[in-house]
């Protein structure tokens, strides 16, 4: 499974999901996250909060034994060409942001399921590690 930085957060600001994600995370073996993402998420965390934001991810990430993954020539053309079907600019429904593409990368080039929250993968061919509470 590839965990998404949509579910990192929704675990650390915990939001209704979280319990589910924080469940499926402690039981589901083979965890990978992109490098990418993993500097994303960083990001985001720290804006959620400086230190303490950093400290969640790294402990969770440890607790939960997500593998952070290099992302190569592989993914790098399966995250372009998620740019150019599925982002924003694209005219697609899913509107992937910079950071979703690399998500759903590593995911499409392993094809193993994403863990993420929100409807902008749903709108993908990602496989979803969990049904979607949107009913899309």
């Amino acid at each position: 499974m590839v965990v998404d930085t949509s579910a990192i957060v929704a675990i650390a600001r915990r939001e209704p999901e979280a319990l589910t994600f924080s469940r499926m995370l402690e039981r589901t073996p083979g965890k990978l996250m992109a490098a990418p993402t993993y500097l994303e998420c960083a990001f985001v965390m720290a804006g959620i909060a400086p230190n303490k934001g950093m400290a969640f991810l790294r402990e969770l990430v440890s607790d939960t034994l997500i593998k952070i993954v290099p992302f190569g020539p592989e993914e790098l053309e399966v995250a372009v060409e998620a740019r150019l079907r599925f982002s924003r600019g694209s005219g697609h429904a899913a509107k992937l942001n910079f950071g979703d593409c690399f998500a759903y990368a590593l995911a499409k080039s392993r094809n193993l399921p994403l863990l993420f929250k929100g409807d902008d993968f749903i709108r993908t061919d990602v496989i979803p590690a969990c049904k979607p509470e949107s009913g899309l």
